[in-house]
């Protein structure tokens, strides 16, 4: 199945859930000695490798990070091929002063925020069902 691509029907039925955890986004050079099982998402850019991944493993492993974050997957089935979707809940947050960093997989669109925004972003992720 190729997902959703109505965007009505996306933004009615998207249902954010908010996963359990701090996440921080790092980088690193290369994957050796990390334990990928440890990792949630991996994206391999010119300048170096994004991890994004729990706050403790990042710690644990001495990853520099930034940012703490909560994140929020719409567990509604996205096509790829979607559009408007990304515009609209990122315009709707950013009315909001939340700032989001999405990431676009196969199923389901994620959305990661600042962990003090968790529960004013799910409140506007969820409007859109209201």
């Amino acid at each position: 199945m190729s997902g959703e691509k109505d965007l009505q029907k996306l933004l009615k039925s998207m249902k954010p859930e908010h996963k359990p955890g701090e996440f921080v986004f790092c980088k690193t050079e290369n994957l050796e000695n990390l334990n990928v099982n440890e990792i949630d998402m991996i994206f391999r850019e010119e300048e170096a490798i994004t991890l994004i991944l729990k706050k403790e493993i990042a710690q644990k492993l001495q990853l520099d990070f930034s940012v703490v974050m909560s994140w929020i997957t719409l567990t509604v089935h996205s096509s790829l091929e979607a559009v408007g979707l990304t515009a609209a809940f990122s315009k709707a947050l950013s009315e909001h002063e939340i700032s989001c960093n999405v990431v676009a997989a196969f199923y389901h669109d994620h959305i990661f925020v600042n962990v003090k925004d968790t529960q004013k972003a799910m409140d506007v992720l969820n409007s859109f069902s209201d």
